[in-house]
């Protein structure tokens, strides 16, 4: 037996107290290298794969997949030197941990990595605390070539009208240099994310005898999807790009009758018709668990008031068209919300009230010197609202590239934590779901938060004449403690006629 080291699990978030273990990414008897992947925990605000802090091998995993497990518990030991020992049964979920901490816990925290001192007072938790002492490096994997891969599909809903598209997958897995990482982020090491990468892009490949099966190549909500589904990734061949299994293989493999394959004696898979079955009891945790906490928190503490107004959007349907053949546009998707964005962000430079927040415990309302503008996302995690920071400073089209990047990057469950804090007021685009309006409920800590309808064809009349035009509906709802009647109504109506006449932006 060497020496025996344990990885506790890291608060992968700011002031996150658990997380639920999804899934093992390797198992006892394993050799794993420093910042391989060891499992994918979801907290309550999104999943990250936590990568390894020591090199050697695997001796006991403490807890079960599905078992919520408090931060600063041990979760998982590794033998770091000497030779490897038999494999173990994985402890049951419910045992504690071992009374006796290992030989190597002083030794790590020492070097700043676990359980040492971090920037900020906090402690070291994560890889990439403290000096940088090593430069690991990976071979790169085979890369896949570009111009034969096909597009990678789409994940998830689309926010704004004309959804954003997926950019092309990884090609290439350069040589990653390993380098600390802020605190609270969900890229808990560079290598590790190249690592993710590059098990995405590269084909897969047998495993070589008496090895453990290569993981099937999926993306954390695929993933998931598979296990609301009952689907087992590891029967069932991806159409992504390089193989990667796409929702469209989950679904497809769902809906499909169970059938043994050749040579099988039982069946490989169980049609189960979705993730949601009647009379069924789904345990709330992780992001529904806090956006629940946070809505009722919200409506029993502010007094929402809404307002609705019905805006002529032609004018900006038409601008919409032209700006995105500028240059300057090239790659991204120019979408309504795009517009309704810059509307509101010109809105609240007029009205700064509307950006501000109620401090009860000092019994003052904080008006917030820059906006960071969240955008409400419906995820296959749930609904998270990550922000742009500072969002009042982009131009148009700085502002287009980063609600693509936000998006994008819920979509694919990769929002880091410290995107989804500090937001001082919401977006909420109601009509990508066809839908006209509705009463938002408050971000806690936001005074305001609007609602975006669809953009539908209606008789309007225009310049005296009854005439066929774009329009659409607007509702926003605001904290009656901080913004009172007249305010909410003159923001409101100043973001509708920045959307009827974009040209009336240039009074602002």
């Amino acid at each position: 037996m060497g020496e025996l080291r344990q990885f506790r699990l890291p608060d992968v978030g700011e002031g996150l107290a658990d997380g639920e273990i999804l899934q093992w990414l390797v198992a006892v008897g394993d050799t794993v290298t420093v910042n391989q992947p060891l499992c994918e925990v979801e907290t309550a605000k999104a999943a990250v794969e936590l990568p390894s802090p020591f090199a050697g091998t695997v001796t006991e995993l403490h807890f079960e997949p599905g078992t919520t497990v408090d931060v600063g518990t041990p979760i998982i030991t590794i033998d770091v030197g000497g030779e490897a020992p038999a494999p173990a049964a994985p402890a049951p979920a419910a045992s504690a941990p071992s009374a006796s901490a290992p030989s190597g816990d002083a030794a790590e925290a020492a070097a700043g990595l676990i359980g040492g001192a971090a920037p900020g007072g906090r402690t070291a938790v994560l890889v990439g605390y403290g000096p940088r002492t090593t430069e690991a490096r990976r071979r790169p994997r085979r890369a896949v070539h570009a111009s034969s891969a096909p597009a990678p599909e789409p994940v998830g809903a689309d926010y704004g009208s004309g959804g954003q598209e997926r950019p092309p997958l990884l090609a290439t897995a350069p040589d990653v240099t390993t380098k600390p990482v802020r605190h609270g982020g969900l890229e808990v090491g560079r290598q590790a994310e190249a690592h993710a990468r590059a098990e995405v892009a590269a084909p897969s490949r047998p495993a070589a005898p008496g090895r453990r099966s290569v993981r099937p190549l999926a993306k954390p909500p695929v993933r998931k999807l598979a296990r609301d589904l009952g689907v087992d990734l590891t029967a069932l061949t991806g159409s992504g790009a390089g193989g990667v299994i796409t929702r469209e293989d989950v679904t497809a493999a769902a809906a499909a009758p169970a059938r043994a394959p050749a040579g099988a004696a039982a069946p490989a898979l169980s049609a189960v018709p979705g993730p949601a079955v009647a009379g069924e009891r789904i345990p709330v945790k992780g992001v529904r668990k806090a956006t629940a906490a946070a809505m009722v928190a919200s409506a029993f503490t502010a007094p929402h008031v809404t307002e609705f107004l019905t805006v002529d959007v032609t004018r900006m349907m038409k601008l919409r068209q032209r700006i995105a053949g500028r240059p300057e546009f090239a790659g991204v998707k120019v979408s309504p919300l795009l517009f309704v964005a810059k509307a509101l962000l010109l809105a609240a430079r007029r009205h700064p009230m509307v950006n501000s927040s109620w401090d009860e415990a000092a019994q003052e309302i904080v008006v917030h010197g820059q906006v960071n503008l969240g955008i409400a996302a419906a995820t296959p995690r749930g609904l998270i609202v990550p922000n742009v920071k500072d969002a009042g400073r982009l131009s148009l089209a700085e502002l287009a590239g980063a609600l693509a990047e936000l998006t994008e990057t819920a979509r694919a469950g990769r929002t880091a934590p410290a995107d989804m804090t500090g937001g001082t007021i919401t977006i909420t685009n109601v009509g990508v779901f066809g839908v006209d309006t509705g009463t938002p409920i408050l971000n806690p800590g936001e005074s305001a938060i609007l609602a975006f309808g669809a953009v539908r064809e209606m008789p309007w009349v225009h310049e005296g004449k009854v005439r066929v035009r774009q329009v659409t509906q607007l509702a926003l709802s605001f904290d009656h403690r901080i913004v009172d009647g007249e305010l909410g109504s003159r923001f409101l109506a100043d973001v509708g006629a920045l959307l009827s006449d974009p040209g009336t932006a240039l009074a602002f």
